[in-house]
């Protein structure tokens, strides 16, 4: 006897021993510190607030606001997008039930058949030998029936957080979700305005250039009737039919540009190729105002992209908490009440009702490595989010200081593109005159009809680059979502 207790609590020991190792956590994961936003972006201090302010007031073409509507309704990406929130919101869902116990209506039976050398077998038959085991009472032998009909239940007691982590990391995948859905609308409003300025641009470019092809026709009109009166060569006529074709090779190239940018953008709104109705033109649309100051930096966390990756850094924190958890030992309680017998006929009396509970005390003894990789998993996890945080404001820091220096920088250029262009102007206008006077000859009207040409079509394409600027700098601020 004495022997017997002695290996009784040597079995004690070692259980206990291997029960606190098993519940030994490890450390939580630490991450890097966090590279803090400069105080402003652009060297100025003034809040633009541009990215704060609604589309629908920062774009006011109405026309531009048709197309972004529709965009917003039936572009794929956008109903994808919004899937995901969705399937992201049952997850939560989800994870707040697991507080609770289940608990499942059961309808069971079976039979076992008993041998003379077991426990169950030697009970049952001495059982049915006592006098006071009469009737229904009886255990069937040798096979016995066993027939239930009640409720089961499970219940996960949250001792240590586990469950609470879990849910955390839901919601926070739920919100992430949804600043990539903000993310998305601002990147598919800025698409979509920028198509619409391409397309205001190939316009005047198409006007410009139909223009100059009646100008250029009207002056070889005039010098082949100079060289029927002697005043020109052959030469001439030449140059100036050059010219000209090569002015309307041009207007079909723009053409086509127009029928490509009209169907990427039917594209972008989940529309089959239309016309795309358009507003102003493009020299007559206004910028919005005071667009060249400077940023704080800390208004750069209201990006979604920012936002989203905090949510997901957050959500991969409570990862590494839900496994370190996973350590500790976990309370399981399972209840269930029914009719239970192993006789039909007696099943559904009073006194074949029935009920229990059973508890536990789990730990993980054997299976510490997995858990071990899973802590390692989810650490490297986290330490990867908290870098994609920080990229995220890296990256929103240089594309607005980049930006506005964009806008500043071609604001500056078109000032002096509008100079050229007025000069250039008068300069053919100086040079048609010289040359039916014969102070010019006709290479100099050529190359001025070919420089005006070129000196207005930059002037377009220059307005068209400010008003891309300001639809990237009111996206690199986060504008342009609901």
């Amino acid at each position: 006897m004495y022997k017997r207790n002695n290996w009784s609590l040597v079995l004690i020991a070692v259980s206990a021993f291997w029960v606190v190792t098993g519940c030994r956590v490890a450390a939580p994961v630490r991450e890097p510190e966090v590279k803090q936003l400069p105080g402003s972006a652009g060297n100025a201090a003034d809040s633009l607030g541009t990215g704060d302010q609604p589309w629908k007031q920062f774009y006011s073409d109405k026309f531009l606001a048709s197309l972004v509507d529709t965009a917003m309704v039936n572009n794929p990406d956008m109903q994808v997008a919004m899937q995901k929130i969705a399937i992201l919101n049952q997850q939560v869902l989800q994870r707040r039930a697991a507080f609770w116990p289940t608990v499942n209506a059961v309808v069971s039976t079976g039979v076992d058949n008993y041998g003379d050398y077991t426990m169950n077998g030697v009970g049952n038959f001495d059982s049915n030998l006592s006098p006071n085991v009469t009737g229904d009472k009886k255990i069937p032998d040798p096979v016995t029936p066993d027939y239930f009909i009640g409720l089961r239940s499970q219940w996960e007691v949250d001792l240590w957080g586990k469950l609470k982590s879990q849910k955390k990391a839901a919601i926070a995948r739920y919100e992430a979700s949804r600043q990539e859905q903000r993310l998305l609308s601002t990147q598919m409003v800025a698409q979509v305005a920028g198509l619409y300025y391409e397309l205001l641009s190939l316009d005047n470019e198409l006007d410009i250039l139909k223009k100059n092809i009646n100008l250029q026709q009207q002056a070889l009109d005039v010098v082949k009737i100079q060289k029927q009166g002697g005043r020109a060569t052959e030469l001439a006529v030449q140059q100036f039919e050059a010219q000209l074709l090569r002015t309307q090779a041009m207007e079909f190239g723009v053409k086509q540009q127009i029928v490509g940018v009209e169907n990427e953008l039917n594209f972008l709104l989940g529309r089959y190729p239309q016309p795309i109705r358009r507003g102003t033109p493009i020299l007559q649309q206004p910028l919005a105002p005071n667009l060249r100051q400077g940023v704080p930096g800390n208004a750069l966390l209201n990006r979604p992209d920012i936002q989203a990756a905090e949510w997901q850094l957050q959500a991969a924190r409570a990862d590494v908490a839900a496994v370190r958890a996973a350590f500790l030992p976990a309370l399981t309680i399972n209840p269930y009440a029914g009719l239970n017998s192993f006789r039909t006929s007696v099943l559904f009396t009073p006194e074949s009702i029935a009920w229990g509970v059973l508890g536990g005390l789990s730990a993980p003894v054997l299976n510490r490595k997995q858990l071990k990789a899973d802590l390692k998993i989810a650490g490297s996890q986290q330490l990867t989010a908290f870098y994609q945080y920080q990229r995220s404001l890296l990256n929103a820091y240089q594309e607005v200081a980049t930006q506005l220096s964009n806008l500043r920088n071609l604001n500056e250029q078109y000032g002096y593109k509008e100079r050229e262009f007025a000069i250039l102007s008068a300069a053919v206008s100086t040079a048609r005159d010289l040359y039916i006077g014969g102070y010019a000859n006709y290479l100099e009207v050529i190359t001025a009809q070919k420089g005006v040409l070129d000196a207005e079509l930059e002037l377009v394409n220059n307005r068209r680059k400010l008003f891309a600027a300001q639809v990237d700098l009111y996206r690199a601020l986060g504008g342009g979502w609901k």
